[in-house]
C-alpha cells in the first residue's frame, strides 16, 4: 500500500527535479487537518491574516484581512472563524460572500517571526467567514523580517486604483518591498505563502513582468508545485508603514538554470488600495537568512 502524501504530482515533480523528495517526505509529516492547541493560541494573537482564492472569473488573488487580536480564532480542531472580511472593493469580496470557496490562508507574525498556514474551504457567516481546514502546518522563520506594531490607524480604505500594468509608483513600491505573499492553486486546493528578502529581491523587468529568485526553503515546494500544475497566481505587497496594499493577479512560471530557480510573473490585473490596513508597523529588522541581492 502506498504511503499517504500531502503532495500532488506538481510538487512531486519539482521535488524530484531538485532532488529533495526524502526531505520533503520528512517535513510533510507535519501537514495535517487538525489545529493543535499551540496553533490555536497563536491565531488568537494575530492582527492580520492573508487569504488566497480565485475570484468569480478564476483569477487568483491574495487579500489582507485585519482586526484586533481575536478576530481570527479556532472554533474547533478543524475550523477557524474570521470576524469581518475583505473590503467591498477587494477582488475576493464577491466570491467569499457568495458561498463555499477553496482558500489558502497564512497567519504571519512579524513580531515573533512565526507563521502558520491553513488551507481549506471558506463559507460566509453572519459575522464574517469560517474556514474548514484540510491542511494545517507551520513554517520556519527563514526570510521573515522582524517588525513591531506602532499603532492602529482608522480602518478606512482610501482611493482604489485598478489597472492592467504597474504604474511607475507601483514599480517602486515593488522594488522597495522586503516581503510579499503569493496565492497559488492546484487540483487539490489553494495555498497562500510568503516570500521575503532584502529590498530589491523582487525585480521589475517591465510594467507587466516581475521576477524573483526562489531561495532555499523547507523542500515542500507547495508554491512551485502548484505553479507546475496551474500557472495562475496572486501577489500581495503591503506598505507596512502606511497601510497601502498592492494586489496583483496573473500567471507565473519557474525557470530552472545554473542550479537556481527564478519565478517569472506576468501581471494581468493590479489593484492598489490606499490605507487598506489600519496596522502601522515599525521599520524592519531584516532576517539574517536573507541572501545579498
Amino acid at each position: 500500500m502506498a504511503t499517504p502524501t500531502p503532495y500532488h504530482p506538481g510538487s512531486r515533480a519539482v521535488q524530484d527535479r531538485v532532488g529533495v523528495r526524502e526531505a520533503a517526505d520528512h517535513v510533510g509529516r507535519a501537514i495535517g487537518p487538525g489545529i493543535r492547541p499551540v496553533a490555536a493560541a497563536f491565531l488568537e494573537l494575530q492582527p492580520m491574516l492573508v487569504l488566497g482564492a480565485a475570484d468569480e472569473g478564476g483569477r487568483m488573488w491574495a487579500s489582507l484581512l485585519t482586526g484586533r487580536p481575536g478576530f481570527v480564532r479556532a472554533t474547533g480542531t478543524h475550523q477557524i472563524s474570521v470576524v469581518g472580511g475583505p473590503a467591498g472593493s477587494d477582488p475576493l469580496a464577491g466570491v467569499l460572500a457568495a458561498g463555499h470557496s477553496p482558500v489558502g490562508t497564512i497567519a504571519l507574525d512579524p513580531r515573533t517571526r512565526r507563521r502558520m498556514r491553513l488551507n481549506g474551504t471558506a463559507r460566509p457567516t453572519p459575522r464574517g467567514l469560517a474556514v474548514e481546514a484540510d491542511q494545517v502546518f507551520s513554517n520556519c522563520p527563514k526570510y521573515l523580517q522582524h517588525r513591531e506594531i506602532e499603532g492602529y490607524a482608522p480602518d478606512e480604505t482610501g482611493a482604489v486604483r485598478r489597472g492592467e500594468r504597474l504604474t511607475p509608483d507601483q514599480e517602486e513600491f515593488v522594488r522597495a518591498a522586503d516581503t510579499f505573499f503569493i496565492a497559488t492553486t492546484a487540483p487539490d486546493g489553494v495555498d497562500a505563502s510568503h516570500r521575503g528578502g532584502n529590498p530589491g529581491f523582487v525585480h521589475v523587468t517591465s510594467p507587466t513582468h516581475l521576477e524573483w529568485r526562489d531561495y532555499p526553503g523547507n523542500s515542500m515546494f507547495l508554491t512551485l508545485g502548484n505553479l507546475e500544475a496551474d500557472p495562475r497566481a496572486g501577489l500581495l505587497f503591503v506598505d507596512w508603514r502606511h497601510g497601502t496594499t498592492l494586489q496583483l493577479s496573473g500567471t507565473a512560471r519557474t525557470v530552472f538554470a545554473a542550479g537556481e530557480r527564478t519565478v517569472r510573473f506576468t501581471v494581468e490585473r493590479a489593484v492598489e488600495s490606499a490605507g487598506a490596513s489600519p496596522l502601522r508597523w515599525s521599520a524592519p529588522d531584516y532576517s539574517p537568512a536573507n541572501p545579498p541581492r
